[in-house]
């Protein structure tokens, strides 16, 4: 007679355990590398996001910076263009401005009243008073047997009309030229005034 036997109850075979373990193993690595790889992504978005940011700054600032030399520019043009001086043509001489201011009174009040315009303090007076004293008494018309003329003594008399038309009777005319001479020639009354003393002339 045929006797069947129940046997235990089959278990995995151990082939079986290790596939089951490796395949769980793989699937968390997988689920690992997944993780890594969306966080370098979100670390390189985020890093292009502030190089991006950095960049437009930089712009901004150099578009602020050359905003702010162009105003300068601007302004030191509107400078320049404000300070320059008239034309030589509309701005008056400083001795012809003085002789128009010094036509009345003596001669030494209109050579003193002038003394200003050729850089010169009124203590130069002190030099140009004797000089002229000694050369022409301050007459308009003295002549001196050489040819000169004038209070400052010109020689000849005609080298004052650059002065003026007027040089052989106007005293400021004769001053004005007088003082360009002195102040070409010697560079200030008390030169002119040592000279005369050391020479006999100027």
């Amino acid at each position: 007679m045929l006797r069947l036997t129940v046997a235990d109850p089959l278990t995995p075979p151990q082939a079986d355990v290790a596939y089951q373990l490796t395949s769980v193993s793989f699937g968390e690595q997988a689920s690992q590398l997944h993780a890594a790889e969306m966080q370098y992504a979100v670390a390189r978005w985020t890093a292009a996001q502030k190089q991006a940011a950095i960049k437009a700054a930089a712009a901004r600032a150099a578009a602020a910076t050359a905003a702010q030399a162009a105003a300068a520019v601007a302004r030191a043009g509107a400078t320049v263009t404000a300070s320059q001086p008239p034309a030589p043509s509309a701005r008056p001489r400083p001795a012809a401005t003085a002789v128009a201011r010094a036509r009345s009174g003596s001669p030494q009040q209109i050579a003193e009243a002038m003394l200003g315009s050729f850089g010169w303090s009124s203590s130069q007076f002190a030099c140009l008073d004797p000089l002229w004293a000694h050369e022409s008494g301050w007459s308009v018309t003295a002549e001196n047997p050489s040819g000169a003329y004038g209070i400052p003594q010109a020689l000849p008399g005609a080298k004052m009309a650059s002065a003026g038309s007027d040089w052989q009777t106007d005293a400021a005319t004769q001053i004005k030229w007088g003082l360009e001479y002195i102040k070409r020639t010697y560079g200030s009354p008390c030169a002119a005034w040592a000279h005369e003393q050391a020479t006999g002339w100027y």
